[in-house]
């Protein structure tokens, strides 16, 4: 197991940890949550030490390895499936040895490294590495491409694959799921359920939390508090914390008041010397808790709009893209008055295209994009952080848009968004994303847009701002579409979606559970789907020829296949596996239905007997709850 005594932990002179205790047990999914800068990161270059402690113990088995996802993003010409091969490093050592005997001087050495790289699983690497492509959303075609042509999006993704692909027993996951679309975050949900070790992620997404950790851990004043369950059973379970802690504060202040009292009346009386004097040395004693703080200072509020036309906005027959390079064609829709449209599609399908045409900053291609005479948009994306400038403060940004309007309404409008005191007035240049994007967000809502474009907006927000900025939308006013992949944001906040797919938008008549299922059949029919994908801006022919048929089918199963067979090993080495354990757990029930067993000569034997039954019955059910996932994920590529 991972314990940790007496751990502190700086950052400069910012004290994270401060003698901080906690337990980590093996297979135990862990999430980590706290506020943006609270240190999580900072514990997780500890773990898989990067850096040292400032004082304390962690220890962790010797035995374990661990992985984690590199937060650097790689530019190299190497070929995205062997850049996630290459995640594990011991068969990658392996192959190079391989490669490096002679196989007529050294025979044997030979077949200790066929040996070894057989129970290494050398020949399912390439089917496992495809498979974690897949699943988070590469196409087949560019599983060969160079890592440097991808996007810094896409980067991260191939880290995050080649941490999957490493084998290990403490898995750290950093906000795995920030460059994830809804379908490659379900999928890492499901690989995640059949993974063995134990799980460390830091997520600002409560609902990937609620589905991942079984334990929440939470940065609170300098410690690690420990919450059984997910993240709404932490957030009950917190609260009710918070509601005892202050309880407990309020009967200690009441009780110091009365000594104090007693102490100021009796203590010039000689006769009552004797027991003032003991509530002093009581009051001195007294370890005075601290009150109950608010949890955050963030109450984002998002202006009304002063007018609001209908419709705000219209799209006829519009042709989307860059250049010579069409993303979407015959996009016609209408931006109703009020309305609260999330905007739903795979990564690449062109959502953002989508969003940067109706705030027009992007040119149609084709059709017509039509405004309303009074249409104010406020655009929030990504790149917006980029364009904030270093040197200037919260302040400054605001006053440069702002007029004429007084310093203390700036402040006063600032502070809403966590920018107060002399936070308001220092540079941007060393703030967290979160803060960078809650300052961004801020001056997009300024001027009191009637339309909300909102491409990613709680990216980098920790769990307390995305909540503030949920509750801010929830209330707006305006009109809003929203692409996000946090999907308590977008239950929470809209009230229809439209989906980009295959170069097209439309409406979508369901809900996010729709979506999931829209997903599923998707992929049973990709196939199919295979030959009108290839020319999205032309009709696919009426009918496949049927040598191009076969072939397509040929090439389906031996992918079927190559995702099949690593899964089928897995479920062997289970079966074995439960085989075993359930023959002793049969040796161990006879054991303990025998009289014998329970004399006081044999108390040690008795304890010993009961801790492996126990055990074994633990394992047993962590074999089947893998089982099942595997046979979920088989049943799913039938």
């Amino acid at each position: 197991m991972i314990r940790a005594s007496g751990l502190t932990l700086r950052r400069g002179t910012k004290v994270l940890l401060n003698e901080a205790e906690f337990v980590v047990h093996p297979g135990e999914r862990v999430g980590i949550v706290g506020a943006n800068g609270a240190g999580k990161s900072t514990l997780f270059a500890l773990l898989d030490g990067r850096l040292d402690a400032d004082a304390g113990n962690l220890s962790i088995p010797a035995s374990w390895r661990i992985a984690s996802i590199a937060q650097e993003i790689d530019d190299t010409d190497r070929a995205a499936l062997d850049f996630v091969i290459d995640g594990d490093g011991r068969l990658r050592r392996l192959q190079a040895d391989r490669a490096a005997v002679d196989a007529e001087r050294d025979g044997v050495r030979l077949a200790e490294l066929e040996a070894e790289l057989f129970d290494a699983g050398a020949f399912t690497a390439q089917a496992r590495a495809e498979q974690l492509l897949a699943g988070l959303g590469f196409a087949e075609s560019s599983f060969g491409d160079p890592v440097a042509s991808f996007s810094g999006g896409w980067r991260m993704r191939l880290n995050l694959a080649r941490a999957l692909m490493a084998p290990s027993d403490l898995l750290l996951l950093d906000e795995p799921t920030n460059h994830l679309d809804l379908d490659a975050m379900l999928w890492l949900e499901r690989w995640l359920a059949a993974y063995p070790g134990t799980v460390l992620v830091i997520s600002h997404d409560t609902e990937f939390l609620d589905a991942v950790a079984r334990t929440i851990l939470h940065f609170d004043d300098g410690k690690l508090v420990r919450y059984k369950g997910g993240y709404q059973d932490f957030l009950t379970q917190r609260a009710e914390r918070l509601r005892q802690n202050q309880i407990a504060y309020e009967r200690q202040q009441r009780e110091a008041a009365h000594l104090q009292s007693f102490i100021d009346r009796f203590k010039a009386k000689a006769t009552k010397a004797k027991q003032a004097q003991s509530r002093v040395k009581a009051l001195a004693r007294m370890q005075m808790l601290a009150p109950v703080r608010a949890a955050s200072g963030i109450d984002i509020r998002i202006p009304s709009p002063d007018h609001m036309p209908d419709p705000l906005l219209s799209l006829d027959a519009v042709g989307a893209g860059y250049g010579d390079h069409p993303v979407l064609r015959g996009a016609t829709l209408s931006v109703r008055a009020g309305a609260r449209i999330g905007i739903l599609g795979a990564n690449g399908a062109g959502k953002s295209t989508l969003v940067k045409t109706l705030a027009g900053e992007l040119a149609p291609l084709a059709g017509q994009r039509k405004a309303a005479r009074g249409l104010e948009v406020g655009y929030f994306a990504q790149h917006q952080l980029d364009i904030l400038d270093p040197e200037a403060t919260p302040l400054l940004h605001l006053a440069r848009i702002a007029g004429d309007t007084r310093e203390q309404e700036l402040r006063n409008y600032l502070g809403g968004f966590g920018f107060s005191g002399d936070f308001a007035t220092s540079p941007v240049r060393p703030m967290s994303g979160g803060e960078k994007a809650r300052l961004a967000l801020a001056l997009v809502v300024w001027k009191k847009p009637n339309l909300l474009l909102l491409d990613e907006p709680s990216n980098h927000l920790d769990v307390d701002t995305r909540e503030a900025l949920t509750e801010a939308l929830a209330e707006f006013e305006g009109t809003m579409l929203l692409v996000s992949h946090d999907r308590h944001l977008l239950r929470t906040t809209v009230d229809s979606f439209w989906i980009v797919a295959d170069g097209v938008v439309r409406e979508f008549d369901g809900d996010l559970e729709d979506y999931r299922d829209w997903l599923a059949g998707r992929h049973a029919a990709a196939p199919a789907q295979k030959a009108s994908d290839a020319q999205p801006g032309q009709a696919a022919a009426p009918e496949l020829d049927r040598k191009a048929q076969k072939r397509l089918e040929a090439e389906q199963r031996q992918r079927m296949s190559a995702l099949r067979k690593p899964l089928e090993t897995q479920l062997r080495q289970i079966e074995q596996a439960m085989a075993a354990l359930e023959a002793r757990k049969q040796a161990l029930d006879a054991d303990i239905a025998d009289p014998a067993l329970y004399d006081d000569a044999r108390k040690e034997d008795c304890r010993r007997v009961l801790a492996e039954h126990g055990d074994v019955l633990k394992q047993l059910g962590e074999h089947e709850e893998r089982w099942l996932a595997l046979q979920e994920e088989l049943e799913g590529l039938a």
